[in-house]
């Protein structure tokens, strides 16, 4: 089968966490022995971003973790035949331009023999409403959520006549423990601020406990503001800026443990639905301690993380992993076989090829009744 698939960018990761799980997914699609082309525009923010923040190379590093993944740049000038020629499955990532969805949609509906599907790993479904009801999906075949309640949001809507729950999960192809290097922090954070969808709870749950605990610790990301960049300093928190996400493994691996702060818009509108850094975590085989979050549809296992409710349960979780290596492996190990049997991107590709075949076999019937009652 061949799978074209559209995203804002698969060779940066820069303030694009999507691009863990979207790597995962092609590469599995390929060692099942699909075909697999991925377009992303060349002057993508992400991409753009990525060259000025560290060039070329970090660019080049991705590209030589996914051999088997064609990935082609585009620009104003994409010959959308040419790209969707004997495409068996195409998929659209809802960052991409309103103008290129409704154009691929629309070869869909005019008859164009693949299966369409929008991808939407976003909040923007309730934080900005506005601006996803402009999107033309009349042509798709479905949308694939990042969690139940999204999916219900585009039913709900009438966005889509299908929707299909669509959970992340962890490539451990590259997310895997690394127990050769040595744990030179108690304490890693990977992420980015967030534009102020979770200030309080970084200080609550991350800044303030690390400080209050005097740890080594070490934050990554990008779009930090001066105020939390000071923070940080006074914390006595190194910060590390953008980590590539294929050198996140390295980064869990010199810790002693990390914590899951979700963004607000998850936590109040769409419970259930996790940061990916949950299963990158797990499957690097670290203990988690999580902010304030609602597992609604029972991704993990109680045994699997820890989780707290305020700032002062935090301080004393940490300490407790810290303290008690014991009880850290434990959790880490309950998490790390947890993403093993149930969260890795070949089970969500076992997941996308079904789909596809469930959407293919309610086609078939519909197709066929143009033709009953045809005289020969």
């Amino acid at each position: 089968m061949k799978c074209v698939l559209f995203y804002h960018a698969f060779s940066s990761c820069w303030n694009n966490g999507n691009a863990h799980f979207l790597r995962g997914i092609a590469r599995e699609l390929s060692k099942l022995g699909h075909d697999v082309v991925v377009y992303e525009p060349a002057d993508g923010w992400s991409r753009v971003n990525a060259i000025r923040d560290r060039g070329q190379d970090v660019l080049m590093e991705v590209s030589r973790l996914f051999p088997d993944v064609t990935v082609r740049s585009y620009d104003q000038s994409l010959d959308l035949d040419e790209a969707l020629e004997a495409a068996d499955l195409v998929i659209v990532h809802e960052w991409n331009p309103a103008d290129l969805i409704e154009r691929i949609g629309r070869r869909r509906a005019q008859g164009a023999p693949f299966t369409l599907l929008f991808h939407d790993t976003h909040h923007r479904a309730v934080t900005a409403r506005e601006e996803l009801a402009q999107l033309d999906l009349d042509g798709f075949d479905g949308v694939l959520a990042f969690g139940e309640v999204l999916r219900q949001v585009y039913l709900r809507l009438g966005w889509a006549n299908k929707a299909f729950t669509w959970h992340e999960a962890a490539d451990t192809e590259l997310y895997r423990p690394l127990p050769e290097h040595e744990r030179v922090h108690d304490l890693v954070w990977i992420g980015n601020w967030g534009d102020d969808e979770r200030t309080t709870e970084l200080r609550d749950y991350l800044i303030e406990p690390v400080a209050t605990l005097k740890l080594r610790a070490a934050i990554y990301g990008v779009r930090y503001p001066q105020a939390a960049l000071d923070a940080i300093n006074a914390a006595r928190i190194a910060f590390g800026g953008w980590l590539p996400a294929h050198r996140a493994p390295l980064a869990f691996a010199r810790a002693r443990v990390t914590v899951h702060v979700p963004r607000g818009p998850y936590v109040r509108a769409l419970p259930g639905i996790p940061t990916i850094r949950m299963f990158e975590a797990m499957a690097c085989r670290i203990p988690i301690v999580s902010a304030p979050w609602e597992d609604t549809e029972a991704l993990f296992t109680p045994q699997s993380y820890l989780r707290v409710g305020n700032g002062a349960q935090m301080r004393d979780a940490l300490s407790v992993l810290l303290r008690d290596t014991e009880f850290a492996a434990a959790i880490a190990d309950a998490g790390f076989r947890l993403v093993a049997e149930r969260h890795t991107c070949r089970h969500r590709a076992l997941q996308l090829l079904d789909i596809v075949d469930q959407i293919r076999d309610q086609r078939a019937p519909a197709a066929r009744t143009q033709f009953e009652g045809a005289v020969a």
